[in-house]
């Protein structure tokens, strides 16, 4: 069978495993010269993979999120309904991240010996201090909170996308600008819409190619990783890792959202969870909660009995812009990258940079496609904002097609809590026309 008509994620598990035979099992019984060729030759591929995400990271953001924020009100007689889905999926996203964070910091997953650290995180530990990361986090403390909304209104906009570890500001400008779009008469926010409509999805069509190359990139990212890495505290540390990811999506999907739908959907959760199985499954399979967007909308009015009218202004939305396990994803990451980092005794993360990667964790999942692998985007975002190196995110690439399927199933579910929510607050009654 032909591996390059394979599946996305069986070629990426497919790359990981040529990339454990390599490093393994290859590259010991070879020659120091021939091994060090094999290990240059794995980096540049590597490298040339990562410069293909940063390269797509400021146009996929602003056109991701100023085409998410402008249909929030946009469109006449729904001015209430977007503000109430707009609060939901802030909320429901602040606490995602909340509980990732605070995983993340409980079970401690990159609190690791020195140099098993050092051995994970590779090249990637040899960037940090190239770049001079320790001197840029020294004598930080709470009072750097200030600066951090100061980055959010830069002087110059240009010279701040230009700067992937500036992107705070970006972030903000695009929000704005979405939210003032719907502020225009309507040919020219008719104009506006169709134009940003439209980048957005050459956008996702362009990462979309450069994820296509995801497998080769995995195996020039892992295999100088495993070559170098203790196997066993390896693969030790990485279960650590996943163990942390899965407990905080199953705390989010059993009791965040679950008192959520006790607490606004006014109906017995249970109930809920047992109707949205066939959603849950699709989107576990698929990893896609675009492409279960079409059985999410027919679940939810069918099953749950919600409104067309609700269903189809929610649902859509939420495919876009409510990604609640994606942004708890990229706070774990993120905070994990930077726990082997401070176990080198590289540098660590104060407060105020934690509360900088839970309010990026949360706006840049606005800009995630809908597509497997797409966080990985989101995560480039926010590696350099706190200081940390892009191509750390290698580390995770092993457990991340597993971590996609769980986290979109928790984005879904979260949308069809979302939907239940918001037609209550409409005088709608979920699951009356249920026996």
């Amino acid at each position: 069978m032909n591996p390059i008509k394979w599946k996305l994620h069986w070629q990426i598990l497919f790359s990981l495993a040529l990339a454990v035979l390599v490093a393994r099992f290859i590259l010991p019984i070879c020659s120091v010269q021939s091994s060090a060729y094999v290990e240059g030759f794995c980096q540049f591929i590597g490298k040339l993979f990562m410069n293909a995400l940063k390269m797509v990271i400021v146009p996929l953001i602003v056109a991701s999120i100023v085409a998410g924020v402008m249909h929030l009100g946009a469109e006449k007689g729904v001015g209430r309904m977007s503000a109430k889905t707009f609060l939901y999926y802030t909320f429901s996203g602040a606490f995602a991240v909340v509980v990732g964070l605070l995983a993340v910091n409980l079970i401690g997953p990159g609190n690791v010996d020195p140099a098993v650290a050092a051995a994970i995180l590779g090249e990637a530990s040899e960037t940090a201090l190239h770049q001079g990361l320790m001197e840029k986090v020294e004598g930080r403390g709470t009072d750097d909170l200030y600066a951090v909304f100061l980055r959010m209104f830069p002087p110059n906009i240009v010279n701040a996308a230009a700067n992937n570890g500036q992107l705070l500001g970006v972030i903000t400008f695009s929000i704005l600008f979405g939210a003032f779009i719907s502020k225009l008469r309507k040919e020219l926010r008719i104009a506006q819409q169709s134009f940003w409509d439209g980048a957005q999805e050459v956008m996702l069509h362009l990462t979309d190619f450069i994820i296509r190359f995801a497998p080769i990139g995995v195996f020039g990212l892992v295999t100088p990783i495993l070559l170098h890495a203790p196997f066993d505290q390896l693969i030790g540390t990485l279960f650590s890792f996943f163990i942390t990811v899965l407990f905080a999506l199953a705390f989010h999907f059993c009791i965040t959202l679950a008192i959520v739908l006790k607490s606004f959907g006014k109906l017995n959760p249970l109930s809920h969870y047992k109707a949205m199985a066939p959603v849950l499954l699709t989107a576990f399979s698929t990893a896609s909660s675009s492409a279960t967007l079409p059985l999410t909308m027919e679940t939810v009015e069918g099953r749950a009995g919600i409104s067309k009218k609700t269903s189809s202004f929610t649902l859509p939305l939420g495919a876009t812009v409510n990604m609640d396990g994606t942004a708890l994803y990229e706070c774990i990451v993120v905070m994990f990258i930077a726990q082997l980092y401070a176990s080198t005794g590289t540098l660590a993360l104060d407060f105020s940079q934690q509360l900088l990667v839970v309010f990026l964790a949360l706006t840049t999942s606005i800009g995630v496609a809908g597509i497997p692998a797409a966080s990985l985007v989101a995560i480039s975002v926010i590696l350099p904002a706190v200081g940390l190196p892009v191509e750390a995110i290698g580390v995770v690439w092993i457990t991340d097609r597993m971590l996609d399927m769980c986290r979109t199933s928790v984005n879904v579910f979260s949308d069809t809590v979302g939907a239940v929510v918001i037609a209550r607050s409409e005088g709608e009654i979920p699951y009356s026309n249920k026996s």
